[in-house]
């Protein structure tokens, strides 16, 4: 489908998504973001739903400022997946001593390593610039570096919610390995830290949302945000890498006989801020919940943890600010979710994947989101389909 517009009282709101399918809270989210005085394009993806200040499936492009609440607390969450040369015969049928070896090697929830992961430990891991970017964490918020132990034994592990490493199989049988985090708990501190500071500053207080509170371009506290900003979306990326390099060395010890190789690594952030050029404007584009779908670039876009996910490459729509969605969306919050599913529930619709059927992941039900398959429909002139995947392991945060 191609969008809709709905006016808005600055730019037009495009939408590849049915305003009457859309949460009221949501549509006025969307309405506010519109009113900013730096906005110079909103665009909506089909897994819109309501989120804090600004809706999680959003694309918000403004010059010479950034809200970091559009960004979200999450700096720099995304997907990383990689095909193997395994095939869907060479998974054995009882998958659970595979899943125990990947949850033994990443730690979950709010866990981290023992030790600081060293990246020169794995087979072809580029470790270029890795001692610059943690020099560079003497140059972040004064709020949060005493953290820094915490952050470098973070590194390398899932976090919570809807966090997840996944083994999938595609149509034609080949193995991929796929994970989705972002920062950690770093990340959070820095994005509540800078929120904070957006909301006194004195050109955002005639906001219709405080929680819309920019930074403006040529000023301190802009420039103090964009470094922790783009710090963290790199600790995020980075964090994503040193993952995937310890679930290959899983599959590797595993599948010791197949002797498996891996293919390149598709990696996409869906949470952050990036410098883009349209309509002859330098403009700051901030993507939340949404992944960039530049002509040619790969991306990521999954389901719940019983459906299933794809990967598509971008058509390079700047309607959209090439952009296009982050997953399937949520479609009621986890309060709700707890409330009308139980385990029960929740064993019948993961049925077939190996992964937790506990009264803990009950939030994370597909019954919790919104059908993937209509959200690809809905963005056929963001992305084309590459690969369809099914999860056979499931690692929840």
């Amino acid at each position: 489908m191609s969008y809709v517009e709905v006016p808005g009282a600055q730019v037009p709101i495009r939408m590849w998504a049915d305003p009457s399918t859309v949460e009221d809270v949501a549509m006025q989210q969307l309405r506010n973001v519109a009113t900013l005085p730096w906005i110079k394009g909103l665009a909506v993806m089909p897994d819109v739903h309501f989120g804090k200040g600004a809706t999680v499936g959003s694309v918000i492009a403004m010059k010479d400022a950034v809200c970091p609440a559009a960004v979200g607390v999450d700096i720099g969450c995304g997907m990383s997946a990689v095909r193997t040369s395994l095939t869907a015969n060479d998974l054995p049928g009882d998958l659970s001593r595979l899943r125990s070896k990947i949850e033994q090697a990443i730690p979950v929830g709010r866990g981290m390593h023992d030790s600081p992961v060293d990246p020169g430990a794995f087979h072809g891991f580029a470790t270029a610039g890795w001692d610059g970017f943690w020099g560079r964490f003497e140059g972040v918020a004064e709020t949060v570096k005493f953290r820094q132990e915490r952050a470098i034994k973070q590194m390398g592990t899932l976090g919570s919610g809807n966090h997840f490493v996944e083994v999938c199989v595609d149509l034609t049988g080949c193995v991929w390995l796929m994970l989705h985090s972002g920062s950690r708990n770093i990340g959070k501190e820095l994005a509540d830290h800078h929120i904070g500071v957006a909301r006194d500053l004195p050109h955002n207080q005639g906001l219709v949302d405080r929680d819309l509170a920019v930074f403006v371009a040529d000023t301190p506290q802009m420039a103090a945000y964009r470094n922790d900003l783009f710090w963290a979306q790199e600790y995020a990326k980075y964090n994503r890498a040193i993952m995937m390099a310890l679930l290959k060395d899983v599959v590797r010890k595993e599948f010791k006989k197949a002797g498996p190789t891996f293919e390149q690594e598709i990696s996409c952030h869906h949470n952050y801020v990036a410098e883009e050029r349209y309509d002859g404007m330098d403009l700051l584009v901030t993507r939340k919940g949404a992944i960039r779908a530049g002509s040619g670039d790969y991306g990521i876009i999954p389901g719940s943890m019983g459906t299933g996910s794809y990967i598509v490459k971008g058509l390079g729509n700047e309607a959209s600010f090439n952009s296009a969605s982050h997953g399937a969306g949520r479609r009621m919050s986890r309060n709700a979710a707890k409330k009308r599913f139980s385990t029960q529930d929740l064993e019948e619709q993961t049925r077939g994947v190996e992964c937790r059927k506990d009264s803990g992941v009950v939030d994370e039900i597909p019954g919790a989101y919104k059908p993937i398959e209509k959200v690809i429909d809905q963005q056929t002139d963001l992305v084309a389909v590459v690969a369809k995947l099914k999860q056979v392991v499931c690692v929840k945060g």
